[in-house]
């Protein structure tokens, strides 16, 4: 679901609960296939023109052309304009504040890490 708040979108997370239901394997998975159908089939990748055109399919086809740039710059770890399968799911687990607070405990918890 989402809500407007000050005028952006905010999104609920559910990734959390679906890593639980999934497991992680069944989780990947998913990602994968949220990437493949992001991705403009001909390249392998997911660029400015994939992503504009599946923006209806996301329920954000009110998206400008930039704030869509923006998206594909956020998670473009080389540089080269476009999203490989690695770089989307670096930045899908990056956008999931459940995610990240998990992996946080986690990894104090393990004694890998102090915050």
């Amino acid at each position: 679901m989402e809500a407007a708040f000050d005028g952006f979108a905010v999104f609920e997370d559910y990734f959390p609960s679906m890593i639980q239901r999934l497991g992680s394997d069944g989780f990947m998975g998913e990602l994968c296939n949220g990437f493949c159908l992001l991705m403009d089939v001909n390249k392998g990748v997911i660029t400015f023109e994939s992503l504009k055109r599946n923006t209806v399919f996301l329920g954000l086809e009110d998206l400008r052309d930039d704030e869509i740039v923006c998206m594909l710059l956020e998670g473009d770890l080389d540089g080269d304009g476009v999203l490989n399968q690695m770089e989307f799911c670096i930045l899908m687990f990056r956008l999931s504040p459940g995610i990240m607070d998990g992996s946080k405990r986690w990894m104090e918890e393990m004694g890998v890490i102090t915050f």
